[in-house]
C-alpha cells in the first residue's frame, strides 16, 4: 500500500493551488496560497456563452493548468507532465512517482469523484494524490471538499478518462524544486506585470477588462437568456463565490497576494493595485448576491444593478492593472 511519507495533506481554497501546495511543500517550498496564485499569474476574466450552452459561464482565472505552467516558468521549477490516451499507461504514470515516494497531481473531471456532493461536470479540476491501495486512491482536494479524501480507483479512472470542455488526456504532473533556486519574492514583479499585460490587452472582447465590460451589457438580459432562472442564476452566483474561487471570483486571492507583496517589496503602484483589488473583491461579492436574488425573485432590477456594478468593476480592474503594469 504505497503512501508517500511526510505529505501535509492540507486543503486550501482553490483546487490547482491546493495541489501545487502539496507538491511544493513535499519539496521543501512552503508559500501561501495567494502567493502561489499570484506567482502563477492566475488572475484573469472570461465571459463564455454559445448556442450549445444552457447558460453563460463567468471565469475569473486563466485556463486550467496554465497557472501551473506559469508558476513553473516563473520560479524555474522542473515540471514533468505526462499525458496519454491509454488508461493503463495513465495509471503507470501516477503509480511510478508514488511508488518512488513522491506525490503527483492529476487533472480530471470532478463529476466522478465519490466525495463530491455536488455532481457537476468540470474537466479542469486538479487534485494531489499521495497514495493508493487495491481499492482506493488517497487524494488532497480543497478544504471545501474535505482536504484529505479518498475515492475508489474505479471512480478515479472514470474522472481521468472523461472527455469534454477543459478536460486533458489523463494528465498527471510532478514538480521538482532545483537546488539553489532564487527566493520566490524575487519573481514577484515579472509575475504581476505578465498578468497585468494579459488583462489589459486581451486578444478578444470577452477576456480581461473588456470581458467584464461585455458582461455588464449581458447580465441584465439573463432572466430572458435562461430557461430556468430560479436554478441558473443562483448557480452562477454560487460558482462565483464558492466553487473553489476563494470568493469574489478569485479577487480575494489576488487581493491577498498583493497585500503580501506590498509587505515584502512595497511601492506605490503595488499599494494602488492592492487598494483597488480590495474594492473590486467587495463589488464582485455584491454582483453575485444580486444575480442570486434576481433568480430567486424574478426581479430584473437586481440584474440592472449588477450590470452597473460590472461597468464600475471594468474601470476599477483596468485602473488597477495599469498601476501594476508599471512595477
Amino acid at each position: 500500500m504505497p503512501v508517500v511519507k511526510d505529505v501535509e495533506a492540507r486543503g486550501m481554497q482553490h483546487c490547482e493551488t491546493t495541489a501545487l501546495g502539496v507538491l511544493l511543500r513535499h519539496e521543501g517550498l512552503d508559500v501561501s496560497e495567494p502567493m502561489l496564485f499570484g506567482l502563477g499569474s492566475g488572475l484573469s476574466f472570461l465571459y463564455w456563452d454559445s448556442k450549445s450552452m444552457d447558460f453563460p459561464f463567468l471565469g475569473g482565472r486563466v485556463k486550467p493548468f496554465e497557472l501551473t505552467r506559469n508558476l513553473a516558468a516563473t520560479l524555474g521549477l522542473d515540471l514533468s507532465v505526462q499525458e496519454t490516451a491509454s488508461p493503463r499507461k495513465a495509471w503507470q504514470n501516477v503509480a511510478a512517482p508514488l511508488d518512488a515516494g513522491r506525490p503527483v497531481a492529476l487533472q480530471l473531471d470532478s463529476y466522478h469523484l465519490e466525495y463530491f456532493s455536488t455532481k457537476v461536470h468540470f474537466g479542469g479540476h486538479v487534485v494531489a494524490m499521495y497514495g493508493y491501495d487495491e481499492q482506493d486512491a488517497y487524494l488532497v482536494d480543497t478544504d471545501q471538499q474535505g482536504g484529505a479524501v479518498t475515492t475508489s480507483r474505479a471512480s478515479l479512472a472514470r474522472a481521468r478518462a472523461e472527455r469534454g470542455p477543459m478536460t486533458a488526456r489523463h494528465r498527471s504532473f510532478t514538480v521538482t524544486v532545483p537546488r539553489g533556486m532564487r527566493p520566490p519574492q524575487e519573481r514577484i514583479v515579472p509575475a504581476i506585470t505578465s498578468c497585468a499585460d494579459a488583462f489589459l490587452r486581451p486578444p478578444i472582447a470577452n477576456l480581461g477588462h473588456r470581458g467584464i465590460e461585455k458582461t455588464a451589457t449581458q447580465v441584465p438580459k439573463w432572466l430572458r437568456r435562461s430557461g430556468n432562472p430560479r436554478e441558473d442564476l443562483p448557480r452562477a452566483a454560487a460558482l462565483m463565490e464558492r466553487a473553489g474561487t476563494g470568493g469574489a471570483l478569485f479577487r480575494n486571492l489576488y487581493r491577498d497576494f498583493l497585500a503580501e507583496c506590498a509587505e515584502l517589496i512595497g511601492g506605490s503602484h503595488l499599494r494602488t493595485g492592492h487598494r483597488l483589488y480590495t474594492e473590486a473583491a467587495t463589488l464582485w461579492t455584491q454582483v453575485a448576491a444580486l444575480i442570486a436574488a434576481a433568480g430567486e425573485s424574478g426581479d430584473a432590477e437586481n440584474l440592472a444593478r449588477a450590470g452597473s456594478l460590472l461597468q464600475e468593476l471594468s474601470r476599477i480592474e483596468h485602473e488597477a492593472m495599469q498601476a501594476l503594469s508599471l512595477l
